[in-house]
């Protein structure tokens, strides 16, 4: 699943192709060719779940900056040809369904070659050479017209590299509609135009020129169901324009000498179509090249310069621009050189120009310098003032919503400072969805603009230059993803703020000024990747991000100690790896391992330790799964691991350190958690020993190892022990501590845990509970006075809901925790001791959590009462009687948030069931507040 490729030429496949790819894949690949080549990559087999999963395509490192086109569906695209000597694919697939995949093979390409332009459908390419001046020649099959340029001819522009100086034709069926336009002007409109389109309609429509000339197409009519039908053109730039709806586009130009119109609409639905009138210019009569046209939406005068004909006289005026909904337009002046501004209401967004200038386009023409801009409405965001805060999208960690407009604004207190702000967590669907960054807080100026990103790929820090920052977050009517969560605060002005170190990295250098440079290596085993060095610019923005200490997936360690990592661990090493590190001592000693970490996908990812230094070498152990492994020792001075992850799913990785050793000495153990450690002597004839901290028991291992001679070996006579909480036992001590299974971490789904607590004869036992955290509703700890399940039923406790302490009447406890098959949480810490029955009372009953006890008597026929803190309400609200038999007459009452009811009195509090815990499902509750009459 992704990685850096070079060479001459290779092929690239989709994880599992053609078996099917991942779900949740994120793969990148970034091809690297010779400086001033270019990479050229034809497309052999290509099934994506359409609009789903899709192949995001980048002319050079996968930066926002640098995205191309987006491919998705089960189409084979054409060949795609770099601009440069880099070039990046990134595949990301959903949740689920899957299809094929893509198999893709690239070639680099010198800059004397066109490289490979490939073959239409249902077209036949007749010629094999592609370097400068060379010409190739195309046809259609029998019942196919071509429609395009028949003869291209590679030929040298003006950056030293070559291009095609046509497009590749297209075959169009013989009854279908489009066409090849050539000529210094003419007009395309769609079938049937004026009158209603046909439905089911694709048509393609080529403009060729001469090499060097540009083409101009101005639209006079255009009506089309939103989003359904719709015209995409080719040609200009951006490389792919797509037009819907019924307002009329802004003129397009060329950047190269053809357009090419591709019209299609749905089975639903006709309307007018549209209607273009194109000009071919000479290069040396076309000043003007990179303008935006704004034509405006007055029909009756807007092409009053065209007759029949084309071209009857120039214009100097620009049509009226309007007035964009929800805003205003300052200004009224249409003519050459005037320039009108735009504002939006309150509540409401600018998106585009704040101002636009009326200019003279091609000789004839004269329109706006951009789009007049659109208001949409603000639908989430929040003005924050520092001096620091978080903030994040809507939903988030959740998908943000569709059609979002959000905007906030950060202001800092101190006017002398500026905004700094990083991500914890950025993820846009990239090209679609755009989170803009801007100074001040003119919101949408485009000449404020600090950034604008999609997709993943976020800077480290980004600093405004005033003490005002705004974000303003579009999303497209489509799926989202995640978003994003954002630290914000106020530093110093010329300042960039500090960027960090990176994990695993040593940094030299910590002045964050203008002009200061942070330089950067990594600790020894790791690699770095990125800039060696950032400078902090005048724009208070850092040059680049910091860069990432890699530990590599092929390396040698001869030092006496260190650490080997999988890659990228702890966040998930990916897939398709095959890694090998080689560790060397001096001859004589051997190589202890400690497994800290260990996560891998049980029975596919594998981590093989071999007793050499080569592939034969013999296997001293082979793991797989989320088992800790116990410490391995090498019989000689070489130890070998191999690590081998499958096409799909990864798990957290793995940690081991690693330590040399003597040849008359033993390796150092380690201390084990939950337990201490007796012995600091590891040479032959010494012993150590472990015992297990209050609550823990041995799961590995003697109390006592030795350091001995076996076999002729220096070694251990076992493992060091391991000490576990257990899930459940008899115990019997007058004092202890009961432990969750997997504390202090969290326990382990479906478990079935018993525990007997057996106190002397004439004795009670009172439990304490000092942590109880448990899956609400799901995983739950009874406690029964007796010593089974068939005794009477002290309570049943889940969430954080649970008594101080609870009492048996008997020398029995008995306690169950049963667990459900998903979520887990921190689980439970419960002391435990015997206690003498008083002949004359009950035991102390305990106060419930969020509440209070009245009385203190616990003799025999005296009672206590309870009540809750505000928003609390009591399970029952009889007293506690001391019973002649030394119970209490009802257990102790629970302090619980209701769901719903009559809440009376000046002030009060109300909970949601369950607080502070999860709130159940299916729930539908109302309170009623009543306060004193007269008043609200």
């Amino acid at each position: 699943c992704g990685g850096t490729l070079k060479g001459l030429n290779g092929t690239i496949e989709s994880p599992g192709f053609p078996y099917g790819y991942p779900n949740g894949a994120n793969c990148t690949w970034v091809i690297i060719a010779e400086e001033r080549n270019r990479i050229q990559i034809v497309f052999q087999s290509f099934a994506l779940e359409e609009e789903y999963d899709y192949l995001s395509l980048y002319d050079g490192h996968p930066h926002p900056a640098n995205f191309r086109t987006r491919l998705t569906g089960f189409h084979l695209p054409p060949p795609v040809t770099s601009t440069k000597s880099v070039f990046s694919l990134r595949l990301t697939s959903d949740f689920a369904v899957s299809a094929h995949g893509f198999k893709v093979y690239y070639e680099e390409l010198q800059s004397s070659s066109c490289g490979n332009p490939g073959v239409p459908p249902k077209g036949v390419l007749y010629g094999t050479r592609f370097d400068v001046g060379d010409k190739i020649r195309y046809s259609c099959v029998t019942g196919y017209i071509l429609d395009g340029h028949p003869q291209l001819t590679c030929i040298a522009n003006s950056v030293s590299t070559a291009s095609w100086d046509f497009p590749v034709p297209i075959c169009r069926a013989e009854d279908a509609c489009g066409g090849t336009m050539r000529g210094s002007s003419g007009i395309i409109s769609s079938p049937n135009f004026p009158n209603e389109y046909h439905n089911n309609a694709d048509c393609t429509w080529t403009i060729v020129a001469e090499p060097g000339d540009t083409i101009s197409l101005i639209f006079t009519d255009f009506q089309m169901e939103e989003k359904y039908d719709y015209l995409e053109i080719e040609g200009s730039e951006p490389p792919t324009i797509g037009l819907s709806g019924m307002n009329i586009p802004p003129p397009v130009i060329s950047n190269k000498n053809w357009l090419r119109l591709h019209f299609v609409t749905d089975s639903n639905h006709r309307y007018r179509g549209f209607s273009a009138h194109y000009q071919v210019k000479k290069a040396i009569d076309f000043k003007s090249r990179g303008f935006k046209l704004f034509p405006g939406k007055d029909n009756s005068n807007k092409f009053s310069i065209l007759n029949e004909g084309g071209i009857k006289q120039a214009s100097n005026l620009c049509p009226d621009p309007g007035e964009p909904e929800n805003g205003k337009r300052i200004g009224s002046d249409f003519s050459l050189g005037a320039t009108v501004q735009f504002s939006c209401d309150e509540d409401y967004v600018l998106q585009g120009s704040k101002s636009i200038t009326c200019q003279r386009i091609a000789e004839v023409f004269a329109a706006w310098s951009d789009h007049r801009p659109v208001c949409k409405v603000k639908t989430c965001g929040s003005n924050l003032q520092g001096p620091g805060g978080t903030f994040a999208s809507p939903n988030f960690p959740f998908q943000y919503d569709s059609n979002a407009q959000c905007v906030w604004v950060i202001t800092a207190i101190n006017t002398n400072k500026v905004i700094q702000i990083n991500f914890e967590e950025f993820d846009l669907e990239i090209g679609y969805d755009t989170l803009t960054i801007g100074d001040g807080g003119e919101v949408g100026d485009p000449k404020t603009v600090l950034q604008v990103l999609t997709g993943s790929f976020v800077p480290d820090l980004i600093v405004s230059m005033s003490n005002q920052m705004w974000l303003h977050l579009q999303t497209d009517e489509s799926v989202g993803s995640i978003g994003f969560k954002v630290n914000y605060k106020e530093i110093e002005k010329e300042s960039c703020g500090d960027p960090g170190t990176p994990l695993y990295g040593i940094r030299e250098g910590d002045g964050f000024s203008n002009r200061d440079v942070l330089r950067f290596e990594c600790q020894f085993g790791f690699e770095l990747i990125g800039e060696k060095s950032i400078i902090c610019q005048e724009n208070n923005q850092w040059s680049a991000n910091i860069p990432i200490c890699i530990f590599p997936c092929l390396s040698n360690f001869t030092a006496p100690m260190g650490t080997v990592l999988s890659p990228d661990y702890p966040e998930g090493y990916g897939n398709n790896l095959n890694c090998i590190w080689t560790i060397i001592s001096d001859p004589g000693s051997r190589i202890h391992l400690s497994f800290n970490d260990f996560d891998l996908e049980s029975q596919f990812d594998f981590l093989a330790v071999k007793d050499g230094n080569s592939v034969d070498s013999p296997i001293i152990g082979t793991f797989t799964g989320a088992e800790v492994p116990s410490h391995l020792t090498s019989n000689g001075h070489i130890l070998r691991l191999e690590f081998q992850a499958d096409h799909s799913m990864s798990g957290r990785g793995f940690n081991i350190t690693y330590n040399t050793f003597g040849h008359n000495e033993c390796p150092d153990p380690g201390v084990p958690i939950n337990a201490r450690r007796f012995g600091d002597n590891f040479q032959l004839g010494s012993s150590i020993s472990v015992i297990c901290e209050e609550g823990f028991i041995k799961t590995q291992g003697t109390e006592t190892i030795t350091c001995m001679l076996m076999d002729g070996k220096v070694m251990w006579s076992g493992p060091i022990p391991k000490c576990g909480a257990p899930c459940g036992g008899h115990f019997s001590s007058p004092s202890g501590v009961i432990l969750s299974p997997g504390w202090p971490g969290y326990y382990k789904d479906s478990l079935n845990c018993e525990w007997v607590i057996e106190a002397e004869p004439g004795h009670s036992i009172k439990i304490t509970f000092e942590r109880f955290q448990t899956e609400l509703n799901y995983d739950v700890l009874e406690v029964h006075d007796g010593p089974n399940l068939l005794s009477p039923l002290l309570g049943s406790y889940n969430g954080t809901q649970v008594p101080q302490f609870l009492f048996s009447s008997s020398n029995f406890m008995y306690l169950l925790f049963t667990t459900d098959n998903s979520r887990s949480n921190n689980g439970f810490k419960i002391h435990y001791e015997s206690v003498t029955v008083n002949t004359y009372s009950c035991l102390d009953p305990g106060i419930p959590v969020h509440g209070r006890r009245y009385g203190h008597d616990f003799s025999i026929g005296s009672t206590v009462s309870f009540s809750c803190d505000p928003g609390y309400r009591l399970s029952h609200e009889e007293p506690l009687l001391c019973e002649k038999n030394h119970w209490w007459s009802h257990p102790l009452p629970t302090c619980d948030a209701l769901c719903g009811g009559d809440v009376r009195g000046p002030s009060g509090t109300i909970l949601s069931p369950g607080y502070p815990d999860l709130y159940p499902n299916s729930l539908n509750c109302t309170w009623t507040v009543d306060v004193t009459h007269g008043k609200g």
